[in-house]
C-alpha cells in the first residue's frame, strides 16, 4: 500500500509542479494590491500596532511581514539562487496545499517519514496546508513568491524541530526564522512576544529554546533550500542529519 501511495504522490507532484509557475503568476495577479513607499510605511505602522495589541490578528502579522520584509527577501532570494535546489524551487514555484502534496495520502506513508510526521502534526493540532495567507502587498513577483514559500513551509520547520504550536513554541520557531531569514517581522515577534509571557514561560524560552534556535539557525542548511515536497517519503531522522538540523534537547 505504501508503494502505491508513493507512486501516486510522485506522479501527482510531477503534474502539479508542471503548472505551478503559471498558477502562481495567475494567483498573484488576482490577489496583488500595489503599494508605494508611503503606503508601505503606513501599512507597517498600522499593522505592527494592531499585531502587538492582538497577536491573534494573522492578517496584520502578514501585512507587517510584507511591508517590512523586502531587504531580507532579496537576501533570501539570492541565497536560493546560489543553491541548486533553491534555484529549482524558484523556477518551478511549487505551492504547499492539500491538493499539491496529496495531503490525505500522507497518512499511509511509513511513520518515520517526513510526510507522515507532517500529516500527523497538522492533524493533531487541527491545521490545514490551505490556511496560509496569500501574499498581497509585495510588488516584485519573485520576492512575493519567496514570502509565500516561507509561509507555506513554516509548519515543516515545526515538525523538524518537534515543537508544538503554543505561544512558547511559536516564539521558539520565530527565533529560528529570525536567524535563518533575517525578516524584521520575525525579529519583532522574537523580542516583543516574550514580554507577554509568564515568568515561567520566559525562563523556558530564554534558557532552552532561544539558545537552541541560535545554534540550529546558524548550523543548519538554509531551510528555504529544501524541496520539502520531494522529501516527504524520506525518514525524518535522515533529513535532519542531511541538513544538520538540531532538535531542542
Amino acid at each position: 500500500k505504501a508503494n502505491v501511495v508513493m507512486r501516486r504522490l510522485i506522479l501527482t507532484c510531477f503534474w502539479k509542479r508542471l503548472y505551478s509557475n503559471q498558477n502562481w503568476v495567475t494567483t498573484l495577479k488576482r490577489e496583488h494590491i500595489p503599494v508605494n513607499c508611503v503606503q508601505k510605511v503606513l501599512l507597517a505602522a498600522g499593522s505592527s500596532t494592531l499585531a502587538f495589541l492582538d497577536p491573534g490578528r494573522g492578517d496584520m502579522i502578514a501585512a507587517l511581514g510584507e511591508s517590512t520584509g523586502e531587504p531580507a527577501l532579496k537576501i533570501m532570494h539570492s541565497r536560493m539562487m546560489t543553491d541548486e535546489v533553491g534555484r529549482t524551487i524558484l523556477t518551478e514555484k511549487p505551492r504547499v496545499n492539500e491538493s499539491s502534496i496529496q495531503f490525505s495520502t500522507l497518512q499511509y506513508l511509513p511513520k518515520d517519514t517526513l510526510g507522515y510526521q507532517y500529516y500527523s502534526w497538522m492533524s493533531r493540532y487541527g491545521y490545514s496546508p490551505n490556511e496560509r495567507t496569500q501574499v498581497k502587498f509585495i510588488n516584485d513577483p519573485e520576492l512575493a513568491y519567496v514570502m509565500q514559500r516561507y509561509r507555506e513551509v513554516h509548519d515543516f520547520w515545526h515538525v523538524m524541530a518537534g515543537i508544538q504550536p503554543d505561544v512558547v513554541g511559536e516564539l521558539a520557531v520565530k527565533w529560528l526564522e529570525m536567524i535563518q531569514t533575517g525578516l524584521p517581522m520575525c525579529a519583532l515577534s522574537s523580542f516583543v512576544g516574550p514580554l507577554k509571557l509568564s515568568l515561567r514561560d520566559q525562563f523556558q524560552l530564554t534558557t532552552n529554546y532561544i539558545p537552541w534556535a541560535v545554534r540550529c539557525g546558524l548550523r543548519s542548511k538554509f531551510l528555504m533550500n529544501i524541496y520539502y515536497e520531494k522529501e516527504l517519503e524520506k525518514p525524518l531522522r535522515v533529513l535532519l542529519a542531511e541538513t544538520h538540523f538540531l532538535r531542542p534537547t
